[in-house]
């Protein structure tokens, strides 16, 4: 089995309830051991649209990378999720943050994320569930990264009842 860390993402329909049904999908593949609580952020890349909410989770899988890449593409268009522009609006976004200690690229998929270290909408909820988890090419600790990263946009929401948190 293979520790995994994800992170959810959604801006359109009822946020909330997209993050729950995408959290309940990646139980029939993944262990979940963690789930951070939910954010919103303002959005990165293209700006123009509505807030997002994000959450990340941590848990074990027997899939593969490549595998686990095709399980949550499959996830995000059961939610609903049609094809938009890079970094455009979405009802779903599923994306593998960090797998075991792994590095890779191809040409679909690159593991750790190549922006996690930038993007505080993905690491404050990373922080709540694996604070001290470093990256495997940076040595930088969950923390260390938050702490060099804009978060003024980023607003933790109050623990939802539906929602497993750490």
């Amino acid at each position: 089995m293979s520790h995994i860390y994800l992170s959810l993402g959604t801006n359109l329909g009822d946020r909330p309830v997209n993050l729950q049904k995408a959290l309940s999908a990646l139980t029939r593949q993944i262990t979940i051991t963690a789930v951070s609580h939910v954010y919103e952020t303002e959005p990165w890349g293209v700006t123009e649209q509505p807030a997002f909410l994000n959450m990340c989770v941590t848990g074990t899988t027997a899939l593969i990378p490549h595998d686990l890449l095709d399980f949550c593409k499959h996830i995000e268009a059961e939610v609903g999720r049609t094809p938009t522009f890079k970094w455009g609006p979405r009802l779903i976004d599923i994306d593998i943050l960090f797998y075991d200690d792994m590095i890779m690229k191809d040409d679909t998929l690159a593991i750790p994320h190549p922006f996690v270290d930038e993007r505080a909408f993905v690491l404050a909820p990373l922080a709540d569930i694996a604070p001290e988890y470093e990256h495997p090419q940076t040595h930088e600790s969950v923390v260390q990264m938050l702490a060099d990263v804009y978060t003024t946009a980023v607003y933790r929401l109050p623990d939802q009842p539906n929602f497993i948190s750490s």
